[in-house]
């Protein structure tokens, strides 16, 4: 069984799923396996290669900005990019599923890249705007670096609202133990 968990920046999905994962539960990253995969899979590479240019890979090296200034000056490029990568997400995860009794896929965009529809059921990790916002700030300052709330909330203005297209929603609010946040979405998995 395969059980997609999402939320928008500073729900604290990922701090969720490090106790699901610390209880021996396997979890899998979009974002850091999409980055892998992109650094990896020489279907993919080719195909980004083709799409932005050698510059896209320097010294073999995936760069990461300048796909972003080319996709923000036209922005039709972010589907064509999301089109070669998704697909080799879903792929991946498929593989790394199989045989598996219960794992966890993690993603943001669970529902805009398609992956939803590998899950039997969808979890959506929500918080108060309030402690996204504060969340996502002291996370920025643990890495040295500084960011506005105002920039927070434009970022969180931009995310898709996944908690009505989800089977369950957990509020992670700093109010309820993480571990007992863990042990709903455990609960509900045998619902499924």
């Amino acid at each position: 069984m395969l059980i997609g968990i999402t939320g928008g920046i500073g729900s604290g999905k990922s701090t969720v799923l490090r106790v699901i994962a610390e209880q021996g539960y396997p979890v899998y990253d979009c974002d850091a396996q999409a980055k892998r995969i992109i650094a990896e899979d020489p279907s993919v590479r080719r195909q980004l290669t083709a799409l932005f240019g050698a510059e896209a890979y320097k010294g073999g090296t995936y760069q990461t900005q300048y796909v972003a200034s080319q996709v923000f000056a036209a922005p039709d490029l972010l589907a064509r990019l999301n089109a070669i990568v998704h697909p080799a997400v879903a792929r991946d995860i498929c593989a790394w599923a199989e045989g598996q009794r219960l794992a966890f896929v993690e993603s943001a965009i669970l529902f805009s890249s398609g992956i939803s529809r590998l899950c039997d059921a969808v979890v959506c990790i929500a918080a108060p705007e309030a402690v996204r916002v504060e969340r996502v700030i002291h996370r920025a300052a643990e890495c040295g670096q500084t960011i506005t709330p105002e920039q927070v909330l434009a970022r969180i203005r931009t995310q898709q609202h996944d908690e009505q297209h989800a089977d369950l929603t957990i509020v992670n609010d700093g109010k309820t133990p993480v571990t007992d946040l863990a042990k709903q979405i455990i609960q509900f998995t045998q619902t499924v």
